[in-house]
């Protein structure tokens, strides 16, 4: 499991003066990205096969409130990975200096081609990146339909 930490900011509580929405968002992101950095999807590296990652949904559960002074501890553990690299779905936990887990985020993402703005696969020597990565035992290769799970569709006025 991958771990990052995180001091809270002011700028990062909100109106309660706890930790705020998008604070949480703004630090699983942040995770993800040293995450994929530590695994040799560098800004060379992205920028080398003209790539980005995108993000399809987060899923945030909050189970405690937290304030600004003591650390925060994210974790990520690669939840799911198509066999081309296409699509990949992290899992992350949030914990306080003593360790409780206090909210919890599930998303899932995909690789674009930032010339075409196109979902696209991994070329193969970067999903074989992937192939250091510790899977939980809940990983599952996921499929195109597992981006639909959810059945969420644009409607437009």
């Amino acid at each position: 499991m991958y771990f990052k930490e995180f001091d809270i900011r002011w700028n990062d509580l909100d109106a309660n003066r706890h930790l705020a929405n998008s604070s949480y968002i703004n630090f699983a992101a942040h995770t993800r990205m040293s995450f994929l950095i530590a695994h040799g999807f560098d800004h060379k590296v992205l920028a080398k096969h003209h790539i980005g990652p995108v993000v399809f949904y987060e899923h945030m559960y909050y189970f405690r409130e937290v304030f600004a002074g003591k650390p925060v501890r994210v974790s990520l553990e690669l939840a799911g990975l198509s066999e081309t690299g296409t699509f990949f779905e992290f899992n992350h936990n949030f914990y306080n200096e003593k360790g409780r887990n206090f909210a919890s985020c599930d998303m899932m993402g995909g690789w674009i081609s930032l010339e075409s703005r196109k979902l696209i696969d991994l070329p193969e020597e970067l999903v074989n990146l992937f192939d250091k990565v510790v899977r939980p035992d809940h990983f599952k290769i996921l499929t195109k339909e597992d981006t639909r799970k959810f059945m969420k569709r644009p409607v437009d006025l």
